[in-house]
């Protein structure tokens, strides 16, 4: 099994925390980018709109946004990018994709109490405790 190794550039940490809002800002502008490329990939025009992406961007970002130390947040912009790679590389799925971005982490349990009127007490716990 050949695997050619990528180099992968570690850029250097950020100095101050205003450098590392810099680099927040330039990767979410990186990311709402490549929002064509993806909606191409993974054929998501007919689940979700490019601004629906980029809200989701934003939102993922701002789960951070009381993070102070600058290197956490260099490290969160390596996760970010490599996830960004990923996806526009095609190493995600389309169901992954959708999952993980359009649906959300809540979006399955919250439909659940809509459709789930007639269950059991234990069973409307056993569905939101085993998503995700």
């Amino acid at each position: 099994m050949a695997f050619t190794m990528r180099a992968v550039k570690v850029p250097p940490n950020s100095a101050s925390l205003e450098e590392a809002r810099h680099r927040v800002f330039d990767f979410f502008k990186q990311a709402c980018r490549s929002i064509p490329t993806v909606m191409e990939i993974y054929n998501l025009d007919d689940v979700v709109t490019p601004s629906q992406l980029r809200s989701t961007i934003a939102k993922e970002i701002r789960k951070n946004q009381n993070v102070t130390n600058p290197k956490v947040i260099d490290m969160l912009l390596f996760k970010g990018t490599e996830e960004l790679n990923n996806i526009v590389e095609h190493a995600k799925q389309r169901h992954h994709v959708i999952g993980q971005y359009v649906i959300g982490q809540e979006g399955l349990v919250h439909e659940l109490g809509s459709k789930d009127q007639g269950s059991s007490d234990f069973l409307k716990k056993f569905y939101t405790s085993n998503y995700f």
